[in-house]
């Protein structure tokens, strides 16, 4: 279990349970309208809204902008007030953007409700849930707090996509191609509504079950300060912490292109596309949970390395043209592979803040300063992504998008092996 400090109260076991599974539930629930659903369902939002790749993306870079903002405040925010009070509210107000998503807006009113949802899934919400999960981990168990995160996370975005899935399914014709756009958008509507009640349900819930300010073990700090902004971004050890979630990012934003792949590479129908968006997210609670346990056994610089070089290796494949409508299964063992270094890069890439020596007080400013620039993927990716698939019809536009992410898996590669020498200079000074 969870090591806390001995000077202050701890939360019993069972509570401590309680509060990792509402964090697990909160964390995932937040993400289930601007992303989950377009990366299970990515091809039936594009005919379903009637948009393009790039048209997407602009919403997705809409996102991204509002967050890099929102990140930055809601890092002091953080450690001013509870995760009691943040995080319900912003699961709420996440909801409410999603019965409105069920109207199929058009693209302008599209793009600001991603931006809308930019604000309500950052600045209320991702520092508070950092430093809530930081504090349940103690010193010594950054590795497995984070990894059973992230673990109970990917789990549950299983579950409820797969049970998306159905749903969406049993709404349709059985021969799927034969599948009308009002069919299509109907049931995808249902879709939509049964996931914004689920968010909406999760955060009254956490607010029932998260600790109260008094039973938190870490002390905030009195006033909405940046002092601890400051102070952290004087460590080196924080600046290459930003450049790693920035490369481990853009292989997690690759994931939105898996489903469209498997009906443009592929040839599967609507229904076999979004599949293969739930069975990556398999991967994501076993390949979390061993790289958390892992990484407080052999350090998390270590699995992050490790992490990398599979997301290296999977992303080389899907680009190098050999996957074709013949070889389901060497797409199945490949996606596999790159997922389990993209997912355990969802464990580790925080719990690398204890390795690095940020102070406990200052999670919250950690997180907000790293997080500005390690998520501007959520800017330029859904751009991006959507030039390469637009103007490169076909197979060839998905394999560019994994040279992307091959590139800079090297390059997170790369800045892990720094962290790990300018860590060790700075511990024998």
């Amino acid at each position: 279990m969870p090591n806390s400090s001995s000077q202050e109260p701890s939360l019993s076991p069972s509570r401590q349970f309680l509060t990792m599974l509402a964090l697990v539930m909160a964390g995932e629930a937040i993400f289930f309208l601007p992303f989950v659903i377009p990366r299970i369902f990515r091809p039936t939002v594009l005919d379903t809204f009637q948009i393009t790749n790039l048209e997407l993306g602009t919403a997705f870079s809409a996102y991204g902008v509002v967050a890099m903002i929102s990140y930055f405040f809601g890092g002091p925010l953080a450690d001013r007030f509870s995760a009691r009070v943040l995080l319900p509210g912003a699961l709420i107000a996440t909801s409410l953007g999603g019965f409105f998503y069920a109207t199929y807006p058009p693209l302008g009113l599209l793009t600001i409700l991603y931006g809308y949802w930019g604000m309500t899934t950052i600045l209320l919400f991702w520092a508070a849930l950092m430093r809530a999960t930081r504090e349940w981990g103690g010193r010594l168990s950054q590795g497995q707090a984070f990894g059973w995160l992230d673990a109970g996370r990917g789990a549950m975005a299983a579950v409820v996509g797969s049970l998306g899935v159905i749903l969406f399914a049993s709404l349709l014709p059985n021969e799927v191609n034969t599948a009308s756009l009002e069919q299509q958008q109907e049931g995808f509507r249902q879709v939509i509504l049964m996931m914004s009640s689920i968010v909406a349900g999760i955060g009254i819930l956490t607010y029932f079950v998260l600790p109260t300010p008094w039973e938190v073990t870490a002390k905030r700090t009195s006033n909405l300060t940046f002092r601890g902004v400051l102070e952290v971004a004087k460590m080196p050890t924080v600046w290459l912490q930003a450049l790693i979630i920035i490369c481990a990012y853009v292989a997690y934003k690759g994931t939105d292109d898996l489903s469209l792949y498997g009906r443009e590479v592929l040839m599967l129908d609507e229904v076999a596309s979004a599949e293969i968006g739930t069975i990556s997210m398999w991967v994501r609670p076993f390949a979390a949970l061993i790289a958390g346990f892992l990484a407080d056994r052999f350090s998390t610089s270590r699995m992050t390395m490790v992490s990398f070089g599979l997301i290296l290796i999977g992303s080389l494949i899907l680009a190098s043209g050999v996957i074709t409508p013949g070889t389901y299964v060497l797409f199945i063992g490949t996606l596999i592979t790159a997922g389990l270094g993209i997912y355990a890069m969802r464990g580790l890439y925080y719990a690398i803040m204890q390795e690095g020596k940020v102070p406990l007080a200052f999670t919250g400013s950690a997180v907000g300063l790293v997080s500005v620039l390690g998520y501007t993927p959520d800017i330029f990716m859904g751009p991006l992504m959507g030039v390469l698939l637009d103007d490169n019809p076909g197979p060839a536009g998905h394999h560019y998008v994994f040279i992307v992410v091959g590139g800079f898996a090297l390059l997170g590669l790369v800045a892990t092996v720094a962290f790990r020498v300018v860590n060790e200079r700075i511990t024998q000074q």
